[in-house]
């Protein structure tokens, strides 16, 4: 019975805290994208991306003043 003293004060401070963190992590959008991590690991661009007319030129450049 003496230990129900101590273990129900110490309980509802670890729900307390355990509300808190539920709370600040709401208030703070870490539950608003669920989905989006899981789909940009499913939809991952296998094919390079087509390089620009400017990097084109850079790379030109750049091989030009090596040679």
């Amino acid at each position: 019975m003496e230990s129900l003293y101590l273990l129900i004060p110490m309980s509802l401070v670890v729900v307390g805290f355990i509300v808190f963190i539920l709370y600040w992590s709401v208030r703070n959008g870490q539950f608003e994208d669920l989905e989006g991590p899981g789909h940009a690991i499913l939809m991952d661009d296998d094919n390079p991306k087509p390089q620009s007319v400017l990097d084109k030129s850079k790379q030109e450049s750049n091989q030009s003043a090596k040679s």
